[in-house]
């Protein structure tokens, strides 16, 4: 395993870890990377107000999670790096494992 840096460490948490770190930010994720989306579309999705999706939206564009992309009046945001999508899926693949491992603890 490659060593990994302080600053690296630091640069994975600003960008990665407080840009997934809300359940609507990893929705929004996955809602964007089947398709661009409208912040209207994306709040009829979520089901929460728009400042609340343009909020969460506005932090995954800056940590570069999420590209905006103007058309006419509206702007669709889309997945910037499907790598993210990946690295979500193998957390994702841990918790399922965690959880069953767990269930079956309790079976016992």
């Amino acid at each position: 395993m490659i060593p990994i840096t302080e600053e690296e460490i630091a640069l994975i948490h600003r960008y990665v870890c407080e840009g997934i770190g809300d359940p609507k930010r990893l929705t929004l994720l996955y809602l964007v990377a089947q398709r661009p989306h409208n912040v209207t579309e994306l709040t009829e999705a979520l089901g929460v107000a728009q400042p609340t999706v343009s909020h969460h939206l506005r932090i995954l564009r800056e940590r570069g999670l999420v590209l905006a992309e103007r058309e006419g009046t509206s702007v669709y945001y889309t997945l910037a790096d499907s790598r993210v999508l990946d690295a979500i899926e193998m957390m994702r693949g841990f918790v399922a494992d965690l959880m069953r491992e767990q269930a079956e603890v309790v079976a016992r």
